[in-house]
């Protein structure tokens, strides 16, 4: 790999210390997450020609920490390090509820919080500083799949299926390829556009995304993939769970004879609306049972099942579990898969 050595900015950025950075990581979190974290201001380093961030990897008790895939990382102690990092950000991924009830670590977080430090939150790591009480009122980005159960448990946060967010005092990140895109827009804001592009061009990131790009995800099937009927159809589904409308009522709504919206669901989506509709209601149903602490029923009439023992037979069907043995959403745990409508 060669490089072009960039001159740095001129100003404050270009005289200050090392930006000190705190990894908190979580068990069962992301080891892509962390990579790419540590990749970007690595790199930062190398084309800056000096220590632009040094960054020390942490967790609750100071034992290594394993990933989800199987790796294990080794870490300090959080203690008290007061003033210690400039920002902070907190690596998880799966088991968030879990992480949520740690007591001692959100106390910290809040401790870090109010000496000035810098807080991020990196996929489900957003949570954890959404337990802390940190994201009270803010834009905090979600990732796609957890922004069902997200909602849920902290209503006066404001989800977003946004890329990322960055705050003079909070960052929160959706995790996956989007921490790239976070990291080169956060450390192009201290050391100048240029260092942000070169290190896109080492990391073959050809085009760098804005915060409020969309998350490309199977759960939202981009516009041109499909006819406006089919996503309107689908949009009036995703709103109407709790009390699931007839076949015919969607079609009406979207200007549709029941026929003709079934032959497009069958050309877009490779089914029938109503069993793309029971998908829908059923990948919703998973979400809140593996990330909220509703009961049963409570997810059971969320998603428009008229009785528990209805949903109980759908969901095991589905799964192979009982709802009431997927309470978390672990690497262990069943998956809803999410197949890419047909073009």
């Amino acid at each position: 790999m060669t490089s072009r050595k960039l001159p740095l900015p001129a100003g404050p950025a270009a005289t200050h210390a090392p930006r000190q950075v705190g990894l908190l990581v979580l068990p069962q979190f992301s080891h892509l997450g962390l990579a790419l974290l540590i990749e970007a201001m690595s790199l930062a380093n190398w084309l800056g020609q000096r220590t632009l961030y040094a960054w020390t990897v942490l967790s609750a008790d100071g034992e290594p920490v394993q990933a989800t895939n199987g790796m294990s990382t080794p870490t300090r102690p959080i203690g008290d390090q007061r003033g210690a990092f400039a920002t902070i950000f907190v690596v998880a991924s799966f088991e968030a509820q879990q992480h949520g009830k740690h007591r001692g670590v959100k106390t910290w977080l809040q401790n870090q919080m109010a000496f000035g430090t810098q807080i991020g939150g990196v996929e489900t790591g957003t949570e954890l500083l959404a337990a802390a009480g940190l994201l009270h009122g803010r834009p905090s980005a979600v990732h796609w799949d957890n922004v069902e159960g997200f909602q849920e448990a902290y209503p006066k946060v404001g989800a977003t299926t946004r890329l990322y967010t960055i705050e003079p005092r909070l960052i929160t990140c959706a995790g996956g390829t989007a921490i790239i895109d976070m990291m080169l827009d956060w450390i192009g804001r201290e050391h100048g556009a240029e260092l942000a592009r070169e290190i896109a061009r080492h990391l073959l990131h050809a085009r760098p995304r804005g915060a409020d790009e969309a998350q490309l995800s199977d759960r939202e099937a981009e516009p041109e993939a499909m006819s406006a009927s089919v996503a309107k159809a689908i949009r009036l589904m995703r709103e109407s769970m709790a009390e699931p409308m007839s076949c015919e009522s969607v079609a009406q709504a979207v200007g549709l004879s029941k026929r003709q919206l079934e032959r497009q669901f069958k050309r877009h989506t490779a089914t029938a609306p109503l069993q793309y509709y029971l998908s829908l209601r059923v990948a919703t149903a998973h979400q809140l049972l593996q990330q909220t602490e509703l009961s049963v029923s409570q997810v059971a009439a969320a998603t428009g099942f008229e009785s528990v023992e209805h949903f109980s037979r759908v969901y095991k069907s589905r799964f192979g579990c009982p709802p009431s043995r997927d309470r978390l959403q672990s690497w262990g745990a069943p998956v809803m898969r999410h197949p890419v409508p047909a073009a």
